[in-house]
């Protein structure tokens, strides 16, 4: 059985191998991306056992997702596929020295017919964690059920709710994005926020005023990603900044906050202090971000490990 059940949409995206505008660009490179998926990946190299629940359509886009995430050792037992609707599909446009844009083709995706029907209630009863994120609940108000339907089972076994608010406004409005997510958030036993996505939530700057925010809310550990200046961990007993891992270059900054949600994930299973976890974190969305692609900079534990403890590869 899993240790960590990740829960969402993943969509085939199709990566560009120039920069500029797509109307210029006639290659591409075939990948999959999802947010939840990436944390599941993430988690497998690792070391650690993880599932992903979703829908995927019937079609050969879904054939291919679903034999990616399996490949990366990750249980889709659960997994649901869909004659009436398609996968999920999202195309990157990359331009030198700006933000890597992204435009979904996702609407009435499989994905997006997900329910609280889809859920398997034993399968989640043994696992130790859920993950969500706020991606899902803005894709249909039946994604939203299902999501409160998770967390609702999780608390009824005992189950620890890791919850990213991963806030897209392509996808809702702020204003529907903090009513939704201030509901869910709560329920989270992990938080793991951005910094510019807890500012909407909370409607704070200061990260400790942030912080004590999510807190007073009965968030038991929250991990706020603060990009270049590293994480703010904290929980009721304990607050500490954690220094971030510089690297040489960003090649692709898609899917840091993913890694970052599994390296904390694995060292709270492996039962690390708080510090310890933020710096994991830290580890792996550094390495997430020298690699083009939401997961193909993600490490085993060997090089992990290496990375941690600075040491530099042989190359031969």
């Amino acid at each position: 059985m899993p240790e960590v059940v990740a829960i969402g949409e993943t969509m085939v995206v199709f990566c560009p191998e120039q920069s500029g505008p797509l109307r210029h660009v006639d290659r591409f490179v075939k990948r999959i991306a999802g947010s939840e998926s990436n944390v599941a990946i993430g988690l497998s190299r690792l070391g650690h056992s993880a599932g992903w629940i979703s829908r995927l359509g019937s079609d050969e886009l879904g054939e291919y997702v679903l034999r990616e995430i399996r490949a990366e050792g990750i249980d889709v037992s659960c997994v649901v596929r869909d004659d009436q609707a398609q996968t999920g599909l999202m195309v990157k446009e990359i331009h030198e020295g700006r933000e890597t844009r992204v435009y979904y083709y996702r609407r009435d995706s499989a994905a997006s017919r997900m329910s609280p029907a889809d859920l398997n209630e034993e399968y989640l009863a043994r696992c130790k964690f859920i993950h969500l994120s706020g991606v899902t609940p803005a894709l249909s108000e039946s994604c939203r059920e299902m999501v409160n339907a998770a967390v609702t089972l999780a608390k009824a076994y005992g189950v620890k709710v890791s919850f990213d608010p991963n806030i897209r406004l392509r996808l809702w409005s702020v204003e529907e994005a903090r009513e939704t997510l201030l509901s869910l958030i709560p329920s989270a036993d992990v938080l793991l926020p951005g910094l510019e996505e807890a500012k909407i939530l909370t409607v704070e700057s200061d990260p400790d005023r942030i912080v004590d925010s999510f807190l007073s809310l009965g968030v038991k550990i929250v991990a706020l990603k603060c990009g270049e200046d590293g994480c703010l961990v904290a929980d009721a007993d304990t607050r500490q900044w954690v220094a971030p891992f510089k690297v040489r270059r960003v090649v692709d900054p898609i899917g840091a906050g993913d890694a970052f949600a599994a390296g904390f994930l694995a060292g709270l299973l492996e039962g690390r202090p708080l510090k310890e976890c933020g710096r994991m974190a830290n580890a792996m969305g550094a390495l997430a971000v020298t690699t083009s692609g939401d997961f193909e900079g993600l490490p085993n534990r060997s090089e992990f490990g290496t990375f941690m403890s600075g040491q530099e590869v042989v190359p031969r």
